[in-house]
């Protein structure tokens, strides 16, 4: 009997950081939803107009320059 009472408490404590873990994955998600809506928002106007990065070689000091044209996806 004194093993059962054992299992049983161990269980009661384990009730709590489970449940603990449950929210913080919870938190987790809402937070990677928000990171995901904030990228889907910079991506689609990035894709509004064109964009141009200039890079300068650190060895040569030549400088490159990469044009991103994008066009804007249709609504739904």
């Amino acid at each position: 009997m004194a093993k059962q009472e054992k299992t049983e408490t161990s269980k009661d404590k384990a009730t709590p950081d489970i449940e603990r873990i449950s929210q913080r994955l919870d938190m987790l998600d809402r937070r990677l939803d928000n990171v995901d809506s904030i990228v889907t928002v910079v991506a689609e106007r990035v894709m509004k107009q064109p964009i141009t990065l200039s890079v300068t070689c650190s060895k040569c000091g030549q400088k490159i320059e990469i044009a991103l044209i994008g066009s804007e996806k249709p609504s739904r």
